[in-house]
């Protein structure tokens, strides 16, 4: 890794931000204001099924401070268990089910909202659907603290199940 001198070698770090300004900005100006949800793909990741509208990792929306994303259990199936720092509010759309949370069990059904508090040590967090038939649908907001303090957020970011999903 090069020494601080070396990393200033001849920048000029308040133009720079400058620049930066300029690339938000634009992004603000010419970011999607508005995402379909045909045009979103879903994905099986370690956590379950997802479409991913609002994300770090995509460049093409006018804000990035925001996660948001839709999740989908099959019939009978359950999300991947995590420890994470919380934060989150849910909103459950269709089906019924329960979630588990640092251990205490909290039933849902579509159109009950859950507030997943944000703690210090983080929680540990895993959502079921309790139907045999029918899927269960959420969607889940919450800050992008993952480009302020990281991936980790202070607590740790770990997977400790994946979905029964994940590498079919």
């Amino acid at each position: 890794m090069p020494n601080r001198t070396e990393q200033f070698g001849g920048r000029n770090l308040y133009q720079e931000l400058l620049d930066l300004r300029d690339v938000q900005r634009e992004r603000f100006r010419n970011g999607l204001w508005l995402i379909s949800e045909e045009d979103i793909p879903w994905e099986i990741n370690r956590q379950g099924k997802m479409k991913w509208y609002l994300h770090p990792g995509l460049g093409d929306v006018c804000i990035n401070t925001q996660l948001f994303y839709m999740q989908e259990l099959p019939a009978g199936s359950k999300s991947g268990r995590i420890h994470f720092q919380g934060g989150q509010c849910i909103l459950f759309l269709e089906g019924r089910g329960h979630t588990t949370l640092d251990g205490v069990r909290y039933d849902w059904e579509s159109t009950d909202a859950m507030n997943v508090p944000l703690k210090t040590e983080g929680v540990v967090i895993q959502h079921f659907n309790e139907s045999s038939t029918e899927r269960a649908l959420f969607v889940v907001s919450e800050a992008n603290m993952t480009d302020t303090l990281g991936v980790d957020r202070g607590s740790g970011f770990e997977q400790l199940e994946n979905c029964p999903e994940y590498g079919k």
